[in-house]
């Protein structure tokens, strides 16, 4: 695109206020010009940190509803919302012709991605989705040692976590408003990680459990969420914490997933491990933000009995945020993105329902008048 891109930040929880907001704030191909949030409180306080000079700076709207952005007005809207109205906010906006960037889970079904994609079509607008762990320098060091390893065969991909429950007894541990657990918050991410090692035909075979024996105990949650909010500690939730699965790609891929909020573990750790025809690879890192960590990467590539470490830069935590927005503006001016993002979501939750089907969770339906809720207009 010409120019710098005009942004507004849709949803101003822990999302868009700790992980995206300062990173537009910061990029030099950004300005953020708008930001929206149903809660007064939470307008007010940034209102009144906007006219402190600290926030997002001077000259930016506060507004209450993504309704009230235009494509005059804005060139793209960050959509970081809870998840049962990822979808909703993100339709609304395409249907404006909005171009926006959903974070994830872009959609809680199927039929939400054929929502989305229709949007896109009708409004011309692109949807672009977030996909931080593909960012990551070790996970990017990864698929390239991967091209070299013949044909891949399987790949394991976990994220099992110490302790960290995400805001326990909040909306992300409500079926209802989250659409699901550690499998949706952390196994999209693993899905999307694994998505270039296997393909692009989705899976037509998985298998899963879940368990929750954590979810309900306050002193698992993740304190370093918000570690100054007594709401973070409340128990309490219907969502499972640990979901284990095997998947079959239309191609005869095999994935195994694992991925946990919390755990007996000291660490909380990442392992994405690929099998090829020519040999292995493995990467031994941390995804996201949690400060209980292992303190480095490790890559290391397989073949013949021999194992040879490569080495893997050190990065900043949330780096991989900081270079998806690099290459936003890009996508945004390239017509070949539209409907790349919603086929990659269709794949992902497609591959999320099949296995709690298989485990017999059935995702529940948001409610109507849950969808027309807080971020949306009451119809009419």
């Amino acid at each position: 695109m010409d120019g710098t891109v005009r942004v507004a930040v849709v949803g101003l929880g822990w999302a868009g206020r700790s992980i995206w907001l300062p990173r537009l704030r910061d990029h030099p191909a950004f300005e953020v010009v708008a930001l929206v949030d149903p809660d007064p409180g939470t307008r007010a306080e940034v209102a009144a940190e906007l006219a402190a000079g600290v926030g997002a700076g001077v000259g930016v709207d506060v507004l209450a509803h993504p309704a009230e952005l235009t494509r005059s007005a804005v060139d793209l809207a960050v959509v970081a919302v809870p998840n049962h109205l990822h979808s909703p906010v993100a339709v609304g906006l395409l249907a404006a012709g909005v171009p926006v960037f959903v974070e994830k889970p872009v959609c809680l079904r199927t039929a939400e991605a054929e929502t989305l994609a229709a949007a896109e079509l009708a409004g011309g607008a692109v949807l672009l989705a977030g996909s931080a762990a593909r960012f990551r320098a070790d996970v990017r060091a990864l698929y390239g040692i991967a091209e070299q390893l013949g044909t891949i065969r399987h790949v394991d991909v976990s994220w099992v976590r110490a302790r960290g429950v995400p805001d326990a007894g909040g909306w992300f541990t409500r079926r209802d408003l989250a659409g699901g657990g550690a499998l949706l918050d952390l196994g999209w991410h693993l899905l999307d990680a694994a998505a270039p090692l296997v393909g692009t035909d989705g899976f037509v075979h998985a298998v899963g459990t879940v368990s929750g024996d954590f979810v309900a105990d306050a002193a698992w949650s993740a304190s370093w969420r918000h570690p100054d909010d007594a709401a973070g500690s409340r128990p309490g939730g219907n969502v499972e914490d640990t979901v284990r699965a095997f998947l079959v790609s239309g191609t005869g891929v095999s994935v195994a997933l694992r991925a946990s909020w919390a755990s007996h573990e000291p660490l909380d750790g990442t392992v994405v491990r690929v099998e090829g025809s020519a040999g292995s690879a493995e990467l031994r890192c941390t995804f996201g933000f949690s400060p209980n960590r292992h303190p480095r990467s490790t890559l290391t590539w397989t073949k013949n009995g021999t194992t040879t470490s490569v080495d893997v830069p050190t990065e900043p935590i949330g780096a991989e945020y900081r270079r998806q927005l690099d290459e936003l503006p890009a996508q945004l001016a390239d017509p070949t993105r539209r409907g790349a993002a919603v086929a990659q979501a269709r794949s992902t939750i497609a591959a999320i329902e099949k296995i709690y089907e298989s485990a017999g969770l059935a995702q529940s339906a948001v409610p109507a008048h849950t969808a027309t809720s807080a971020l949306l207009p009451a119809a009419s």
